[in-house]
């Protein structure tokens, strides 16, 4: 089932499939705000809406483009283009290091929301009863944004919501007559309400662990990380990750309750973020590792009038007597 609503003066759309709903409000940069089981909310709504519209203070399941994570400087070159992002330029966001953050796109109001309807895409999660809806951005239409990202590209998100889980696809289509980078990425905050984040038990797959220095920016320095299976306990993490396989699974679980993040396809790096001052965890699908379009590594472009697909799930399997 799919229905409208109204959240804080933003349209919104909300998605039902049994017990599950979830709800977008492409007003506000296609963000994702709500993602509940029955009464339990899974989302993290950490400073709120208006927070992020206003602020890129980011909470729900944002959507992290041009560049996922940091920018280790403002200017750099890629397939013979070269970017300087200016001080002020749209969107533009920073860290505490000063260091441009997350992309431009954080509350952008150009979604348009193209198709609606009961049936959704195959993929985890999505089957059985399920409901869907697609929304686009033109990217390449907002000069404003070219300016810091000169890279002309549709964006098109396939949301679906099935009887276990939520799926979202996101094509990149290049426009211009440029290659366009895919750096891009997604920032679902979970939680387990009503669990001491102490408890949660952490599963990550078998991946390649970057070296950070002090700004997060990594060195190019990686090591192989073993698959774990941890609790979360006191640990700090804000950790970025390479060699992501298709179809990775990272996971977290506590007293009967367990959300899983499938990275389906096209995110071959990932960060996982747990500050230990919030009930939250991140795990976030990335198409490129942090600072990719100034370190060039594993970059990859998408060729004029290419499209690029890539596709990652939050599966919900039904909540377990503790």
């Amino acid at each position: 089932m799919i229905e409208t609503t109204e959240i804080e003066g933003f349209a919104a759309v909300r998605l039902r499939a049994g017990e599950l709903s979830a709800t977008f409000v492409p007003g506000a940069g296609m963000l994702g705000i709500s993602l509940r089981d029955g009464d339990d909310e899974l989302l993290g709504a950490r400073h709120g809406l208006d927070a992020y519209v206003h602020d890129a203070r980011t909470m729900g399941i944002p959507l992290l483009h041009p560049w996922a994570n940091r920018l280790s400087r403002d200017a750099f070159s890629v397939a013979g283009t070269d970017v300087r992002i200016a001080d002020g330029a749209a969107g533009l966001h920073r860290d505490g290091n000063g260091l441009a953050i997350h992309g431009l796109v954080a509350g952008v109001p150009d979604w348009v929301v193209e198709e609606a309807g009961e049936s959704a895409p195959a993929g985890d999660g999505a089957a059985g009863d399920s409901s869907a809806f697609s929304a686009t951005l033109d990217f390449g239409a907002r000069p404003d944004l070219l300016a810091s990202f000169p890279f002309p590209h549709m964006l098109r998100l396939d949301v679906a919501l099935g009887e276990r889980g939520l799926r979202i696809a996101t094509t990149l289509t290049a426009t211009g007559d440029v290659p366009v980078p895919l750096a891009y990425g997604f920032h679902p905050y979970l939680q387990l309400a009503g669990v001491p984040r102490e408890q949660w038990l952490v599963e990550l797959p078998a991946l390649e662990r970057l070296e950070l220095d002090e700004r997060g920016i990594p060195t190019g320095t990686a090591r192989p990380a073993p698959a774990e299976s941890r609790p979360l306990a006191e640990r700090s993490l804000d950790d970025a990750y390479d060699g992501v396989a298709p179809g990775a699974v990272f996971a977290v679980s506590a007293a009967g309750r367990r959300l899983e993040v499938h990275f389906e396809q096209g995110f071959p790096a990932a960060q996982v973020f747990a500050p230990p001052s919030e009930q939250l965890i991140c795990f976030e699908p990335m198409t490129a590792p942090t600072d990719a379009l100034v370190s060039g590594r594993a970059l990859r472009l998408v060729a004029p009038g290419e499209q690029n697909v890539s596709a990652f799930a939050i599966v919900v399997p039904p909540l377990q007597s503790a």
